[in-house]
């Protein structure tokens, strides 16, 4: 594929055409309605989400295996 800044306009138009007969096949629905579905979804998997509740020490990755120490 060619970059976009090599391209003609006609292309870039073509390339534009192609894409929006693309999205205007993809079913639309109301924001208020979808808004208030990802929201309950978000609260219900807020119980399981390890970025509110954290991560237990054993099963951290990213623990430190041992210390350092000066002398």
């Amino acid at each position: 594929d060619k970059m976009a800044q090599d391209m003609t306009e006609k292309e870039l138009l073509k390339m534009e055409l192609d894409q929006l007969k693309k999205e205007v096949k993809n079913e639309r629905q109301m924001v208020s309605k979808t808004g208030k579905e990802i929201k309950e979804y978000i609260e219900s998997m807020a119980g399981e989400d390890p970025l509110l509740k954290g991560v237990p020490e054993d099963k951290n990755p990213f623990k430190e295996k041992g210390g350092c120490t000066i002398s």
